[in-house]
């Protein structure tokens, strides 16, 4: 998000000089008080806008501080996420095998989800519930098989499952790999209702 209105005008300062600024030069510049120049760094700051730079000491005293702006994109940017999700999928659907190449690009994806949260232990089931319920899927274990309730990449399923789902698949498979699990996720029936999936685990019980 770009920096709007007195905190804009702070930002594009900064960008503008030839070198750091003491907050008292950027009030002197932009005519307000100090206090609402801190007040703006401070956000500045937090947003990874602005840095601090190391002052130069001159003369006894505390030297002032000195800030920059940093070099680089604007974190606080927007994002378009979903479109380079569209581009993405349209580019594997259009290949010669799109459901492997997201079964396996999926995998890679869940060996490394699973590795993160630790070893899947004596309930590897209970593990992946709580990984895609972090994922936002609205998961609901039932037996030998995991309701989803929730497909937090909907658009995207809708134009193109068979790419989106055979990748979720490789995902909980991956992080059951992951987990050396004795069990793994057989099949996804993607949209098995309305506002449904169904994940069919298998090996449960051993």
């Amino acid at each position: 998000m770009r920096a709007a209105g007195r905190r804009g005008d702070v930002l594009a300062m900064l960008r503008a000089a030839d070198g750091p600024r003491s907050i008292t030069a950027i009030a002197d510049q932009l005519d307000v008080h100090p206090n609402t120049v801190r007040f703006h760094l401070d956000a500045l700051l937090e947003s990874g806008q602005v840095q601090r730079s190391a002052p130069t000491v001159t003369g006894p005293g505390r030297p002032a501080q000195l800030f920059v702006a940093t070099a680089g994109m604007d974190p606080g940017g927007p994002r378009h996420y979903r479109l380079l999700a569209e581009a993405l999928t349209e580019s594997v659907a259009r290949g010669p095998d799109p459901v492997r190449q997201a079964q396996l690009a999926g995998e890679v994806v869940g060996l490394r989800l699973g590795a993160a949260r630790g070893d899947g232990g004596n309930r590897p089931v209970a593990q992946l519930v709580g990984l895609l319920d972090d994922l936002g899927f609205a998961p609901e274990p039932d037996d030998a098989r995991i309701r989803l309730r929730h497909c937090p990449f909907l658009e995207v399923a809708r134009a193109h499952p068979e790419v989106v789902c055979p990748l979720h698949l490789g995902l909980m498979q991956g992080a059951m790999q992951a987990w050396a699990a004795p069990m793994s996720v057989a099949t996804l029936t993607p949209f098995a209702q309305p506002d449904l999936c169904v994940a069919e685990l298998t090996g449960v019980g051993r």
